[in-house]
């Protein structure tokens, strides 16, 4: 367990006073403080008569916003007025974001924001970020400095908005998930936000009802494809590097062959991981172990079941493979010890065409001596009765696809079954933890995707784990950068799993659950961008930039947000 830091965090960067004045001060979100402002400030900085008489401390401003948020009917609704919140004042919205985190990351990141990409053109209220189109082809360097003046970024979340969540193709709006992902960077991990920036990689959309919605605001075009998409995701790689070449890039959302072409492409060229496929197979492990963990078991012993071939799907499977292979499991009992199911059922090696299937496929044989050589007999009952799995993984986007029959049969065989529905937004989760303790008498191993209430079976109370990436690339994030990382490694990912897996507490266990609470969020990112830290810097990727310890090393890039005052007012707003 990484010690405790009695003053984490770093002041703002003084890169000299702020010019702003007046009005235009007040439209600086990096710098406003509303009524925050002290009488003295006001003075000096022209905002007298532009507020009401009293300032107010950044605690009080914090308690009304939460009360008013909390007031909303509905989570799109506080959704729009906390991303209003931060368009005016970005340390206050931090401040209410990070201190109510376990009741507003739900809000912010998903489910809600799968609701947000959907109508994000119907709900946009101020451009944040960049967006990079086809027409800027050839431009995409000076479009980068031209709107980043002044700003050093070290972290972009980068979408084409193709595969968001499980909903699909949703153009521009996918914005808004590199919104959420970046506000779990600066409230869960504290990297400061002048030093992250969200990207919509707005290639076109074949979402219809898009095109066909005159409030549309992306390229209205069919997506493009093949070497000019290609060519573009290639330019946009060389611009980063040129302008901001301290930056790590965290691909997201991106169709399953574009995911791991762009992943194996640039992730020895820029610092990089896709969260899809990396940081879902290290949570993923991580509540393996932490279940397994629980009831004394061990994971080279495992069998396994993952319904869904996609990024999260296959990385989850790199992930325990990676696993086995250190605890010396062989390459052909690896195989036969975890079985992956697309949309069609199993998939067989002889029958799989996507060529990044086929490390997923089982041969014919293995799946003849089950008795699943048959097309017919490949769907997830069969394949549960027949492999008898202890554990049981849903990556598929599908709702409800674990049923009772499949989960039944699961238990007549599986003293304790370990039951991940990873899919989320909330509707898409392959099951309701409520029904699998129901069809287990109770004995399951629970953790979700998505956020769930508290289950009551027989008396007792079971709190569901939400096993978010959350956990995971806020602190692979502080941690690469704050060693300057050339590359993430598997071996900085594996760091980050199992840091992870240690971070449950004493009460945490007692209580049964199988991922730390939303609300230690920062002090697990914490304790895994120590992890991450250490492992690039053992393996010569990364460096202690001011000398001490990684842990130091990493504690200096931790924001807090506050309020700055000092005796001259005028220095207390800095610009970032």
């Amino acid at each position: 367990m990484v010690k405790a830091y009695k003053h984490i965090g770093r002041r703002d960067p003084l890169r000299g006073r702020t010019p702003l004045r007046g009005r235009a001060l007040l439209r600086e979100p990096a710098l406003n403080k509303g009524t925050g402002f002290s009488p003295e400030e006001r003075k000096v900085l022209a905002l007298e008569g532009l507020l009401p008489y009293q300032s107010k401390t950044l605690e009080q401003l914090a308690a009304r916003v939460y009360s008013r948020v909390r007031s909303y009917p509905n989570a799109l609704d506080k959704y729009v007025a906390l991303a209003s919140l931060r368009d005016r004042d970005e340390t206050l919205f931090y401040r209410v974001l990070i201190d109510h985190i376990e009741e507003l990351m739900p809000i912010v990141y998903t489910p809600t924001v799968g609701e947000v990409t959907q109508t994000y053109s119907h709900v946009f209220q101020q451009g944040r970020g960049v967006w990079i189109t086809p027409d800027m082809q050839g431009r995409m360097e000076s479009v980068l400095r031209n709107c980043l003046t002044g700003r050093e970024v070290r972290l972009l979340v980068v979408t084409d908005n193709e595969a968001i969540l499980g909903i699909g193709d949703q153009g521009a709006g996918g914005m808004a998930i590199s919104h959420g992902k970046l506000d779990l960077y600066i409230a869960g991990a504290g990297i400061h936000p002048s030093e992250t920036l969200p990207v919509s990689l707005d290639f076109g959309t074949d979402n219809e009802a898009l095109l066909g919605d005159e409030q549309y605001l992306g390229w209205p075009h069919p997506r493009l494809r093949g070497d000019r998409y290609y060519s573009l995701i290639e330019e946009f790689v060389e611009a980063v590097r040129k302008v901001h070449p301290l930056a790590l890039v965290q691909w997201e959302d991106f169709r399953k062959d574009n995911a791991l072409k762009i992943l194996d492409t640039y992730r020895t060229r820029i610092p990089s991981f896709n969260d899809d496929i990396q940081g879902t197979g290290a949570v993923v492990l991580a509540g393996i172990e932490m279940a397994l963990a629980r009831i004394g078991g061990d994971i080279a012993a495992q069998r396994i079941v993952v319904l869904g071939a996609g990024a999260g799907g296959l990385g989850i499977v790199r992930q325990i493979r990676a696993q086995w292979t250190e605890r010396g499991v062989s390459r052909r009992d690896q195989q036969a010890r975890v079985a992956v199911l697309d949309r069609q059922g199993l998939i067989v090696e002889s029958e799989e065409t996507d060529a990044y299937k086929r490390e997923l496929a089982w041969p014919v044989e293995l799946a003849r001596q089950y008795g699943l050589d048959a097309r017919t007999r490949r769907d997830l009952a069969h394949v549960v009765a027949a492999f008898k799995p202890t554990i049981l993984i849903g990556a598929s986007g599908h709702g409800g696809a674990f049923t009772e029959e499949t989960v039944r049969e699961m238990a007549r065989h599986a003293p304790r079954p370990i039951i991940f529905p990873c899919s989320n937004p909330t509707e898409s989760s392959e099951a309701i933890p409520g029904d699998l303790f129901e069809w287990t008498e109770g004995r399951c191993l629970v953790a979700t995707g998505s956020p769930f209430p508290d289950v009551e079976y027989r008396d007792r109370r079971h709190k569901i784990g939400q096993g978010n990436n959350a956990f995971i690339f806020p602190g692979l994030g502080l941690g690469a950068s704050a060693v300057r990382a050339r590359m993430v490694t598997d071996e900085m990912i594996d760091a980050a799993s199992r840091a992870l897996a240690d971070q449950l507490t004493a009460e945490e266990r007692a209580a049964g659950q199988i991922f730390p609470a939303i609300d230690r969020l920062r002090a697990v990112s914490f304790a895994v961008a120590v992890a991450v830290g250490r492992r690039a810097v053992k393996s010569g990727v990364g460096q202690r930039t001011h000398g001490g310890s990684v842990e130091d090393t990493v504690a200096r890039r931790v924001w807090e947000p506050r309020y700055a005052h000092s005796d001259d007012p005028a220095a207390s707003l800095v610009l970032r």
